[in-house]
């Protein structure tokens, strides 16, 4: 039993190295698998995190959001999907706090985030 206990935390731990270190204000581009009937694709989601949940865990997720012909939509992904291909962060973003939600009631140049200069 515990043999495969250590297996899957070790694919876990492989599957987290290869993930870039982002936090709440970063744009991050998400490589997502969609499958359509019995076709599999990957289809880019580009947007700002807005939140990260339960932060080294297993059961860690992110929200991402990003305004799409006025519209805006948010996507929930676990961090650690087998449907996620990878993970790109964009540019970083400087901001003070770690859960954005005010940024949902904020539209066209007042939503934008100041890159973090390197």
């Amino acid at each position: 039993m515990s043999l495969l206990l250590d297996l899957v935390k070790e694919e876990f731990n492989e599957k987290r190295a290869s993930i870039p270190n982002f936090s709440a204000g970063d744009t991050v581009n998400i490589h997502v698998k969609i499958r359509e009937g019995n076709k599999e694709r990957i289809q880019q989601f580009q947007g700002v995190v807005i939140q990260r949940r339960n932060v080294n865990t297993n059961g860690e997720t992110f929200t991402v959001r990003k305004v799409s012909n006025q519209i805006g939509l948010e996507r929930i992904f676990p961090l650690l999907s087998p449907n996620i291909e990878k993970i790109e962060l964009v540019r970083r973003g400087v901001v003070r706090r770690a859960r954005l939600f005010y940024l949902r009631g904020l539209s066209g140049k007042a939503s934008r985030i100041k890159e973090k200069r390197k």
